[in-house]
């Protein structure tokens, strides 16, 4: 569920919907970073990308600062890389200095041609490790509702999935911390930005759920919140995200029957900052991580200490256990798990990671 299915839009035309976004270290190509921008939940195991749509990553310098425990993306400069496609499935990569790679969706063989980019799109296994259901329970129960063992929700489904890799010192000019977003967006004169994504479970666990929220309970955020620069949020809707995050990480935080998180006198979480600041760091000079980098550099630098991983999110790191724990616990307690640990297909290590798709994936449900 990580962003599948993330508000009224994208489940009402769903081949915009990224389900999840993943940025690490290449574990082939010291100083290269590797990202992956997942969409279409359910796809079939011929799914095609839209023509009518331009799939975005951004990226921007990271100000990682343990003295002053901050982490934040910096005002500039932004490097983009841009994928479109056609109507016959020929891709399109523009590099952030304008040069463009084409490509063949779905082909076996990604692109590798010394352009300092490697680039593969199609249908792929859907590598997201958590029990869907369970959380959802979690929340309308308003207790831990998970089991051991859980179960990922309709395994075996597949995803469009678009594998991006570069090289951080030819193509950026450095190969430090960097904070990375992904989008889709109309393609044509007016460019609309339908869908973005930086962590996991912000929409849909952390602004969905609308009954603790006393100041806006009857709005459904999400859509609003797709629509938002990741790097410079709008004022008009930052007081309803701020209302409902410190409401949902509040319920969060009460779930173990123990304050971990406790406001401050306007009633703000301390958390909520942190979640608003949406967009994976990562820092591809540091060697590859399978497991356990996930939110390191944020924790570490709030803690006011060096960063020990290369950040980011890869696709066997099972984040989720790592949110509710944060959540939770504010790491100060045992693990909280939901019973998953691992996906039935993980990744592997050799470009483009992700398993091959299910020739014969589940059927999804009618009604989501």
């Amino acid at each position: 569920m990580s962003d599948h299915i993330s508000g009224p839009r994208a489940l009402a035309d769903p081949i915009a919907d990224i389900t999840d976004f993943y940025a690490f270290p290449s574990p082939e190509r010291p100083g290269w970073l590797v990202l992956v921008m997942n969409t279409l939940p359910f796809a079939p195991a011929d799914g095609r990308f839209s023509d009518g749509l331009i799939y975005r990553f951004r990226l921007r310098p990271a100000d990682v600062d343990p003295g002053a425990r901050r982490v934040s993306a910096a005002a500039g400069p932004e490097w983009t890389l841009d994928c479109v496609f056609d109507d016959a499935g020929a891709g399109r990569l523009t590099r952030p200095d304008g040069e463009v790679i084409s490509f063949e969706a779905g082909g076996d063989v990604p692109v590798d041609d010394g352009s300092g980019v490697r680039v593969f799109a199609g249908p792929r296994w859907d590598p997201f490790i958590m029990d869907a259901p369970a959380g959802l329970r979690t929340v309308a129960e308003q207790r831990l509702s998970f089991n051991d063992p859980g179960s990922i929700f309709l395994d075996g489904k597949n995803v469009l999935a678009l594998v991006v890799e570069l090289d951080c010192d030819r193509l950026l000019g450095r190969s430090g911390p960097v904070a990375v977003v992904a989008e889709t967006r109309t393609r044509g004169t007016l460019s609309v930005r339908i869908e973005r994504v930086g962590r996991p479970e912000v929409k849909n666990l952390l602004l969905g759920p609308k009954q603790f929220d006393q100041v806006n309970r009857d709005l459904e955020i999400r859509d609003l919140y797709n629509m938002e620069d990741a790097f410079h949020l709008g004022s008009s809707y930052v007081g309803a995200y701020r209302a409902r995050l410190h409401a949902n990480l509040g319920f969060w935080d009460g779930l173990d029957g123990v304050v971990q998180w406790p406001r401050d006198s306007s009633g703000a979480h301390p958390l909520t900052e942190l979640v608003l600041a949406d967009y994976l760091v990562v820092d591809a000079s540091r060697p590859y991580a399978e497991k356990g980098s996930f939110l390191e550099i944020e924790r570490a630098v709030l803690a006011g200490h060096e960063p020990r991983t290369c950040g980011g999110r890869a696709l066997n790191d099972d984040v989720i256990d790592t949110l509710y724990t944060l959540w939770i616990t504010a790491d100060s307690g045992p693990a909280i798990s939901d019973g998953v640990d691992a996906a039935s297909r993980p990744a592997s290590t050799v470009f483009p990671y992700l398993a091959p798709p299910n020739p014969d994936p589940p059927t999804p449900p009618e009604h989501m």
